[in-house]
């Protein structure tokens, strides 16, 4: 006890001491304190310290990003066109263009954004993100939208608050699953704060982020999102916050309307990200330039609205005007304005918004633009859920929720696109206050998630790297093999023997060496077959052996052949295929690079498994 505590204090005076010497530059005040906390408190405290901390800055930075955004918004609202279009020929474009020119200036092209990045540093980065991304999301995205770009700011947020939650992690060196949580945490305060949804933040990064890691400290999370919500509740303007106050109380007599619209929001999820996946293969497959690309994109996006003006940014107002019953001042800027505006006028204008929200928000983001797919996924399941209202009114049905169905619609979309269905609930019960549509919302929720589950089991939007072992999954066993690398297995130092030499020459090898098995190759170097001791054992001993002179009479072909480009996963597949415990691997030239054991890779992932249960 007494060493350890002599170890605490040395390790304090070794921080006072730079803390002195090099001044701020070298070692912060606050920094030198929380190294000391570190050393004093238990890991759960500095933990719940750590959470509060990283709860409070990731909520500041989504604090000020919704007013960034804002304040473009009034900003660019104040300036006079003689026409409307003007408007919005000229931002929309603008945002996207600029957007571009910042990332290729400012970042050096890397423009790596969505949830996917996030993930991708989980699995494959021990969840280290780079620092710049603690700013480059906002200046992107904060430019982005807030000219018009139809996207969302959650994703920007989510990945700047996961950036600050690994770099202070990484500053304080903890270990990886302690880095992974409080990552989770920054993310988590940043979804809290954008909606003011303490609970959904949580939901997200379970649902989400922290797929396939397993975990028991959840209180970090949980502190982090009560502080990145109350921060957002303290300092954004009530107009600025995601909230809905008017609804219907629920009736169990409307569930059929529910029913219905569950599977109405899971095919237009479907169709969402089916559209945003042709839109992204179509603009790289473009032969242009990335200024180029961004300059087309932002003319698409600008062309879309002109023609339909609830396309411009994020769209929550429209939401609002559903849910207020301001149904006129939604179209009034746009060209539907010179028809006799009635139910089907409304009900066509609303048809062609929806259809068309997945191009504009996949222009936005895949040309060059910055944001995601939380807010547009939102503000098409509210009009997809207002559209539903309006038929079934024009139908001849009397008493249907209207606002209710613009709620519910809301999460009905964002489930299925997200495949976040617990997010999608708690975010519209905490926006709205309706605790009291939780029925509805788990309806309607969890119908669109199965029919999305049914098309493709994973988010399309994540799918191939997936495939690829790149970001962890629901399977755990394929995480761990995933996270190991092929060529930490290749026994570098393998035996070989030119397949020309003579037997004698092998049992000298044999005898001198200390490997089991043995490639034959030729004199440049490619695999022509292997030896293993028990092809040779019965030639060891036998004294009539003339008729034997090179090893070529003695090697086999190896039962499969591996390539440095294949996956721990498939290798152990080829092996139990096989039943052998060891296979030569080979470039694509046949050139022979070494032997790679089933045992170590087992080993190696046995070890992995324990630090992982730890």
């Amino acid at each position: 006890m007494k060493i350890h505590n002599k170890k605490k204090y040395l390790s304090f005076l070794k921080f006072k001491r730079d803390f002195q010497e090099y001044g701020l530059e070298k070692a912060r005040s606050y920094e030198l304190i929380l190294h000391w906390l570190n050393n004093r408190l238990s890991r759960n405290q500095f933990l719940v310290l750590s959470g509060i901390l990283v709860g409070c800055t990731a909520g500041l930075a989504g604090v000020i990003l919704k007013t960034l955004v804002h304040t473009i918004h009034n900003f660019i609202t104040h300036i006079h066109f003689e026409y409307q279009i003007l408007f919005y020929i000229v931002f929309p474009f603008l945002g996207i263009v600029l957007t571009t020119g910042i990332v290729i200036t400012l970042f050096k092209g890397q423009d790596r954004k969505g949830i996917g990045a996030i993930l991708y540093e989980i699995a494959q980065n021990s969840s280290i993100v780079a620092s710049v991304k603690m700013y480059s999301q906002v200046i992107q995205s904060a430019v982005t939208v807030g000219l018009g770009g139809s996207a969302g700011l959650e994703s920007p947020i989510a990945v700047t608050g996961a950036a600050i939650g690994s770099n202070y992690a990484q500053t304080y060196r903890l270990s990886y699953k302690e880095r992974t949580l409080l990552l989770a945490a920054g993310a988590t305060a940043g979804i809290a704060s954008a909606f003011n949804a303490p609970i959904a933040g949580i939901m997200f990064a379970f649902e989400i982020l922290l797929t396939g890691v397993v975990f028991t400290d959840f209180i970090p999370l949980v502190v982090a999102a009560v502080c990145g919500s109350l921060l957002s509740r303290i300092l954004l303007q009530e107009d600025i916050l995601f909230r809905f106050y008017t609804r219907e109380p629920f009736n169990y007599k409307n569930v059929p309307y529910y029913l219905i619209l569950g599977i109405v929001t899971g095919l237009y999820a479907r169709y969402f990200v089916v559209i945003s996946q042709k839109v992204e293969h179509f603009i790289k497959g473009l032969k242009l330039s990335r200024m180029r690309k961004a300059m087309f994109g932002g003319l698409v996006l600008s062309l879309l609205c002109v023609l339909f003006p609830p396309l411009f940014g994020e769209g929550y107002e429209t939401v609002k005007a559903f849910t207020n019953g301001s149904t006129h001042s939604i179209i009034r800027n746009s060209f539907f304005r010179y028809f006799e505006i009635g139910d089907w006028t409304i009900i066509i204008f609303l048809v062609l918004v929806c259809l068309l929200k997945a191009f504009a928000t996949s222009f936005t983001i895949f040309s060059g633009g910055n944001g995601g797919n939380f807010a547009p996924s939102l503000f098409a399941g509210g009009t997809v859920g207002y559209l539903f209202a309006l038929v079934c009114q024009h139908i001849g049905f009397t008493d249907v929720p209207v606002t209710n169905l613009v709620l519910v619609g809301m999460a009905g979309a964002m489930s299925g696109v997200l495949y976040a269905p617990l997010t999608a609930i708690f975010l519209i019960a905490e926006s709205s206050f309706g605790y009291d549509l939780f029925i509805p919302l788990m309806i309607v929720s969890i119908i669109s998630y199965l029919i999305a589950k049914w098309f493709s089991p994973i988010s399309p939007e994540l799918k191939s790297l997936a495939d690829q072992g790149k970001i962890f999954t629901n399977k755990h066993d394929k995480n761990l093999l995933f996270a190991l690398r092929t060529e930490d297995f290749i026994d570098q130092y393998s035996e070989t023997i030119n397949e020309n030499a003579s037997v004698t020459e092998l049992f000298e090898l044999v005898k001198n060496g200390n490997k089991n098995i043995f490639a034959a190759v030729d004199e440049a170097g490619k695999l022509k077959g292997i030896l293993t001791l028990d092809d040779i054992r019965p030639y060891l001993f036998n004294k009539e052996m003339d008729h034997l002179q090179t090893v070529a009479q003695i090697m086999k072909a190896p039962p499969a052949v591996i390539y440095p480009e294949n996956q721990p996963l498939e290798i152990l597949q080829i092996f139990d295929d096989t039943g052998v415990w060891n296979l030569p691997v080979t470039n694509e030239y046949n050139d022979f690079v070494g032997f790679i054991s089933k045992s170590s890779i087992l080993m190696s992932y046995r070890q992995l498994l324990k630090e992982y249960s730890d």
